[in-house]
C-alpha cells in the first residue's frame, strides 16, 4: 500500500513540474516580450533564480543549522548534472539544434567557467570557503546582476526604438495576456516546479528505500537529480516552444546563481567545508563549463549529438563516483 501511495506522489509530481514549466515559461516570456527584455537575460535572471530556489533552500537551511559541509557538495552537484544531464537531454529532445546567443558564449560562460575556477582556489587554499571569501562571492554576484541590467536595458532600448511608428494592432489579431495574468503564469508555474521537485525526491527516496538501494546511491542519483529537476522540466519546455535562449540561460544563470549567491550566502552564515574530495567535482565541473563552451561555440548551437556527448559525460563521471 505504501509503495503504491509512493508511486502515486511520483506520477503526481512530475505532472506538477511538467505544467509547472509550461506555465513559467509562457508567464516569464511573456512579462519579456512586454518590458522589450530579451529572453536570455530573462532566462539568466528570473528563469535561472527560480529554478535553483531548491537548491538555495536546501543550502541556506542547512547552513543555518550549521550543517554548512553539504552546501559545496549540492552546488557541485547540480552544476555538473545541469550541463551534462539537463543541456544533454535538452538537446536531444529538441526537434532541431538547440543555438546559442552570441553573448553567452563570449562573456556568460566564459564567466560561469572562471566562477567555478575562483570555487575550486577557494576550496584548495584553504578547505573551507570563509565568510571573507562569502563576501567576496556576493560582491561578484551584484557585479553580475548590475552587467544583466544593464543588457536589459539595453535591449529594452533597442526594442523601442525598432517599434517605434508601429501601427497598434489590427482588430481581430490575438488578444494578448494581460501582465497581471502573465506574473500569475509565471508564480504558479514556479510554485508548480519547486513543489513538484520536492514531492518527486520524497517519493522517489522512499521507493528506492523499499526496494532497498542505499542511501548513498539514493545522494548521489535521486536527490542530486531531483534538485535539478525544475531546470530539467523548465529547459526542456522551452526549447522545445522554440525559445533556447531561456533554455540555455536558465542553466548558465543557475550555475552562476549556484556559485554566487548559495555559497556566497551559506558561507556569510558560517564558513562552509571544503572536503579534498570536492577538488575532483570541481574540476569536473570546470571540464563541464568548458565542453558546453566548445561545443557552443563550433556551431552557435549544440545538436544531438553533442547532447548525447554530454550524457555520455555525466555517465563516465557517475561510474568514477561509484
Amino acid at each position: 500500500m505504501e509503495a503504491v501511495l509512493q508511486i502515486f506522489l511520483l506520477a503526481a509530481g512530475f505532472v506538477m513540474l511538467i505544467k509547472g514549466a509550461d506555465f513559467f515559461v509562457d508567464g516569464s516570456s511573456g512579462i519579456a516580450s512586454r518590458f522589450g527584455i530579451s529572453q536570455l537575460v530573462v532566462g539568466l535572471t528570473i528563469v535561472a533564480m527560480g529554478t535553483s530556489a531548491p537548491e538555495a533552500a536546501v543550502s541556506i537551511s542547512a547552513a543555518l543549522k550549521g550543517n554548512a559541509g553539504i552546501t559545496i557538495g549540492n552546488v557541485l552537484g547540480s552544476n555538473i548534472l545541469n550541463i551534462f544531464i539537463i543541456l544533454g537531454l535538452t538537446a536531444l529532445l529538441t526537434k532541431k539544434t538547440v543555438p546559442v546567443a552570441s553573448s553567452t558564449i563570449k562573456i556568460e560562460m566564459p564567466f560561469m567557467i572562471v566562477i567555478m575556477l575562483i570555487l575550486l582556489w577557494m576550496g584548495y587554499a584553504g578547505n573551507e570557503i570563509a565568510r571573507l571569501e562569502g563576501a567576496g562571492l556576493w560582491i561578484v554576484f551584484l557585479l553580475y546582476l548590475f552587467y544583466l541590467f544593464k543588457m536589459a536595458k539595453k535591449g529594452a532600448d533597442k526594442n523601442s526604438k525598432d517599434n517605434k511608428g508601429e501601427s497598434s494592432p489590427r482588430e481581430g489579431e490575438k488578444k494578448e495576456k494581460s501582465m497581471a495574468m502573465l506574473v500569475l503564469f509565471t508564480a504558479v508555474g514556479l510554485a508548480l516546479i519547486v513543489i513538484g521537485s520536492s514531492v518527486t525526491v520524497d517519493a522517489a527516496t522512499e521507493i528506492a528505500k523499499i526496494i532497498g538501494l542505499s542511501e548513498r546511491f539514493l545522494g548521489l542519483t535521486i536527490v542530486a537529480l531531483g534538485t535539478s529537476l525544475p531546470e530539467l522540466f523548465t529547459s526542456v519546455s522551452a526549447a522545445r516552444k522554440g525559445k533556447a535562449d531561456i533554455a540555455i540561460g536558465n542553466i548558465v544563470g543557475s550555475n552562476v546563481f549556484n556559485v554566487l549567491f548559495v555559497v556566497g550566502t551559506s558561507a556569510l552564515i558560517t564558513p562552509v567545508v571544503f572536503e579534498s574530495k570536492f577538488i575532483v567535482d570541481s574540476i569536473v565541473a570546470v571540464a563541464a563549463g568548458l565542453l558546453l563552451w566548445i561545443f557552443s561555440f563550433r556551431g552557435r548551437s549544440l545538436n544531438r549529438a553533442e547532447g548525447g556527448l554530454l550524457l555520455l559525460g555525466y555517465l563516465g563521471y557517475f561510474i568514477y563516483l561509484l
